[in-house]
């Protein structure tokens, strides 16, 4: 029976439901070098020679090949193997093959020990330009590059194992996998120093470490943090009869046996998924010592100085990275009848956000070229690298978090979608806080330079002097410091304060002399004013907005 012709229901042409409007287009195929910040400090810093490699580089890091490798080597996190079929000890991990195409770019490019080998000028700034540009892809992988540059300072206090091991180090070759150290192209480098009942405290470590009749040592106890567990040599610290000493431990041993480290477990962390973190036992494992017995913080320190200017070099890119990605979207999303970047509340946060990262960027590089001229050697910079490198590593650290959360924001819903590679930075951010000391330690570190080694804060200040007369606020702003300084009382529940004062003159000196008017009249307005915002975009009205934006990373249109 069919229904009456009047109640016939006529179906209506389908409706377009999910056609694609007002979305930022994918942040792929642009330069990610493509940034003024970066490149004037590049050239400032003497690496001028390197920015055609660089800009290729930067090509790679934002093409869609490898961002999703920084994808996969996170969603495929690495598989600890600690036996095989017949139940014996191998202690491996697996990694995506995504993983290993990172590394291999980042050790081709020189992102490791390469510069150690390096003796032209500016040789370091080369490496620290490409690391910031390389870990737009992916931040996680970079922790095994960043240990093995670190080593090769540490390692020259045993320059038998230095002379054998250093070239290796150095390789651009990336091989992975576990085979006797000599036999390979190239190694990559871990450290293993902190324990359960101690962690920054390492004097509390209990591994002990005993002579055999051969010469070598063995170790004996059980590590809580040794990142990067399949690389090929590691420095440990343990306990010798002369006291606590750094000790050099293959995973393979010279004529190719396996060498005791067994891998009880890998860390479940926040983030920094990509690259495994475990917990390795030693059990009579063999090792040399590197350094006096009895020394093995002071030669873990080399490492130390180093590993924590990579902090800095990581936190400075993911400050930029977060900054790219909002400054993206808000040049493609409309709201209210205006492109967000045209809104004036929009326009404050970004510029606010796009001051943050040039800071912390210019801070970097002048950093990366004080390790150049220290290792040419530059006393003057050695000691301001000191000073220099724990008070940026603090602060520049701890504005990561904040910096990408905002940016974050600026996506809206977008941005705490897992797809929009957001929720992956904001993991990653507090990582280098905690990492090679927390905020604390760092804080108490640069009150311990201040105090023991004058000669750093000569260096300090003279690099804030350099800036003198530049702008009122900031000469304001140092002799409220200088004044602070001089005041020992207290001094230690006031560190973080302190700390972050020197960081903020510091950056500020840099900016009045090397950035446009533009930015370091804003920097000093919102840093040292009278009218300073505890949150991104609170930046004093008469500021010229136009000329920070003007600063931002060119992406794809």
């Amino acid at each position: 029976m069919t229904a009456p012709a009047d109640h016939v229901v006529r179906s209506s042409p389908r409706a377009t439901t999910h056609q694609v409007t007002n979305q930022a287009a994918p942040l792929t195929g642009h330069d990610v070098a493509d940034d003024p910040v970066l490149l004037e400090g590049v050239r400032r810093e003497g690496a001028a020679r390197h920015l055609d490699d660089l800009h290729r580089l930067g090509r790679l890091a934002g093409g869609e090949e490898a961002q999703r490798w920084g994808e996969e080597a996170n969603r495929h996190e690495p598989v600890l193997r600690t036996h095989d079929r017949y139940g014996n000890r191998v202690d491996e991990v697996d990694f995506h093959p995504s993983y290993h195409q990172l590394m291999d770019v980042a050790v081709r490019e020189g992102l490791a020990a390469a510069p150690w080998a390096d003796d032209r000028p500016a040789a370091h700034v080369v490496r620290a330009a490409g690391f910031m540009v390389w870990s737009f892809a992916e931040q996680g992988h970079l922790c095994p590059v960043s240990m093995t540059y670190a080593a090769v300072p540490a390692l020259r206090a045993a320059p038998g194992l230095a002379a054998l091991y250093e070239p290796l180090l150095a390789s651009r070759i990336y091989e992975p996998g576990l085979r006797a150290p000599a036999a390979k192209a190239g190694l990559l480098a871990g450290m293993s120093m902190t324990e359960k009942q101690g962690g920054t405290d390492l004097r509390a470590n209990t591994t002990t470490a005993t002579q055999a009749p051969d010469g070598t040592w063995r170790l004996r106890g059980h590590k809580w943090f040794t990142s990067a567990p399949m690389n090929d040599v590691f420095l440990a610290l343990a306990q010798a009869p002369g006291g606590l000493s750094c000790f050099f431990v293959p995973r393979v041993l010279p004529d190719g046996s396996r060498n005791s480290f067994r891998i009880q477990r890998l860390k479940d962390k926040l983030g920094n998924r990509s690259n495994a973190s475990s917990e390795p036992e030693f059990d009579d494992t063999v090792a040399w010592p590197v350094g006096p017995e009895g020394r093995g913080i002071k030669t873990i320190l080399e490492m130390v100085t180093l590993t924590r200017l990579d902090c800095v070099l990581g936190s400075s890119s993911g400050i930029r990275t977060a900054l790219t990605h909002a400054a993206h979207h808000v040049r493609h999303r409309s709201a209210f009848g205006a492109k967000l970047i045209d809104q004036p509340l929009m326009r404050n946060v970004i510029a606010d956000l796009a001051l943050e990262s040039e800071a912390a960027t210019t801070l970097a590089l002048r950093l990366a070229g004080a390790v150049d001229r220290a290792q040419h050697g530059d006393d003057q910079e050695r000691a301001f690298l000191r000073l220099g490198t724990a008070v940026g590593k603090y602060w520049i650290c701890k504005r990561q978090p904040t910096a990408v959360a905002e940016a974050l924001e600026c996506l809206g819903g977008n941005g705490y979608d897992e797809a929009s590679g957001m929720p992956r930075l904001y993991r990653e951010a507090p990582l280098n806080g905690i990492w090679e000391g927390s905020g604390n330690v760092n804080a108490l570190d640069v009150l311990r330079a201040l105090n023991r080694e004058p000669a750093s804060f000569e260096a300090f200040r003279a690099e804030i002097g350099a800036a003198a007369g530049g702008d009122v606020r900031l000469d304001a702003a140092w002799t409220r410091v200088a004044r602070e300084l001089a005041s020992p009382e207290d001094a230690e529940f006031r560190a973080r304060h302190l700390v972050e004062q020197l960081a903020l003159v510091l950056q500020g000196s840099l900016l009045v002399r090397h950035a446009p008017a533009a930015v370091a009249d804003a920097f000093c307005a919102s840093r040292f004013g009278d009218r300073r915002g505890l949150a991104f975009g609170a930046l004093p009205a008469g500021l010229d907005i136009a000329g920070i934006l003007g600063r931002l990373p060119v992406t794809p249109e």
